[in-house]
């Protein structure tokens, strides 16, 4: 199959999924632009790799530096929103900045990019908005209030966005992960079982990502749910 060459921007390149995704797009030759609070852990160059350090809490740069990149990279037509924040536990224990963080983070920081990138989007022939949501947008878990909330939102927003975007060439698709095998878990209470069909691999999200960019610019894939054959959630002995 011969894959046509894309320019993809990848926020949250530099681990997990968002690297797995970036990594799997430069193997079939794509280019890449990958957006991370700190470029500096990109520490090798490589061939149609562009680095780009950006603050996603940072919502007022966001419109600024898509406009520089817009005229460094004329060719963006496809976006993957990688970037994202876990924080569990229940409301009372999250203080009011914590609240405003995570949110931001999760969902208003993508609602910016969006907006700032929409009209040059909608010039293409085609395009491509590809979110990485989670299981936590499909059902509320306890202690996942704020996170459901800021996935729900992404949810709701990609529906929206699809439908505004009916008569455009420009795709929206969100892809629901449930638990990937990721440094995420690292500064959590909780992680996947250790058996392999307990978890998600970030390469099995990254060929989601693959199959929705190159699918037939005919058609639309609304939204993907993965799921690890058999769920086992396994907590932390405290330190």
């Amino acid at each position: 199959m011969n894959l046509i060459k894309r320019t993809v921007l990848v926020t949250g390149a530099s681990s997990g999924i968002g690297r797995a995704i970036a990594r799997n797009l430069l193997q079939q030759g794509h280019h890449v632009i990958g957006v991370s609070r700190d470029s500096g852990k990109f520490i090798r160059q490589l061939d149609n790799f562009t680095p780009m350090q950006l603050d996603l809490s940072r919502l007022d740069d966001i419109p600024r530096k898509v406009r520089e990149l817009e005229q460094t990279f004329p060719g963006i037509d496809a976006v993957v929103f990688c970037a994202g924040k876990g924080q569990f536990g229940s409301v009372e224990e999250f203080s009011y900045a914590q609240i405003e963080d995570l949110m931001r983070i999760n969902f208003t920081s993508q609602a910016f990019l969006v907006k700032a990138l929409m009209p040059a989007l909608k010039r293409k022939g085609h395009s491509d908005l590809i979110f990485i949501g989670s299981e936590a947008a499909l059902k509320g878990n306890r202690k996942g209030a704020l996170y459901c909330a800021a996935k729900f939102a992404v949810r709701g927003f990609t529906q929206a966005l699809r439908e505004e975007c009916g008569k455009s060439h420009v795709r929206v698709c969100l892809i629901n992960p449930g638990m990937v095998k990721t440094p995420f878990f690292e500064q959590l209470s909780f992680e996947p079982g250790d058996d392999a069909s307990n978890f998600i691999e970030p390469e099995d999200v990254a060929e989601a990502v693959s199959y929705v960019l190159n699918s037939r610019s005919q058609i639309v894939i609304d939204e993907i749910n993965l799921s690890p054959l058999n769920k086992v959630v396994k907590f932390k002995k405290p330190r």
